[in-house]
């Protein structure tokens, strides 16, 4: 069984990805719970940490909702890199950092309470 990392009450995970998806940057916290450097995650997809317990319709739901310019939240499940799991609570931010006309998003992520996790397992096991 992989190994839960439970977030502290002052983490605060914070990325900012193009368009796309790709990961621009990182802040500490982020890098710390998942297990990779800055180096190791910029350029990769923000799918890097996706749990494969995450269905599919909350991520369809986050994109459509960014994409449409509206700011998304939601319970989470990612993976570290040595394989264990995290939850948080989420909120993405679509339009963060335009340049020249391209956009981006911004994540900003807190830990979930127990009672969160649990419903949101619950939740999720009834989505595809």
């Amino acid at each position: 069984m992989s190994s839960e990392t439970v977030l502290k009450d002052t983490d605060f995970l914070v990325s900012q990805t193009d368009e796309k998806g790709k990961i621009l940057f990182a802040n500490e916290d982020f890098c710390k719970i998942a297990g990779y450097t800055l180096d190791e995650l910029v350029g990769k997809p923000h799918s890097i940490v996706r749990h494969p317990d995450m269905p599919r319709a909350a991520f369809k739901d986050l994109w459509d909702t960014v994409k449409s310019g509206k700011v998304w939240s939601g319970y989470v499940k990612n993976v570290t890199k040595s394989g264990g799991f995290y939850w948080v609570y989420a909120t993405v931010y679509p339009n963060i950092a335009c340049d020249n006309g391209v956009c981006g998003y911004m994540s900003c992520r807190r830990k979930a309470s127990m009672d969160e996790i649990s419903e949101a397992t619950r939740l999720y096991k009834t989505m595809s």
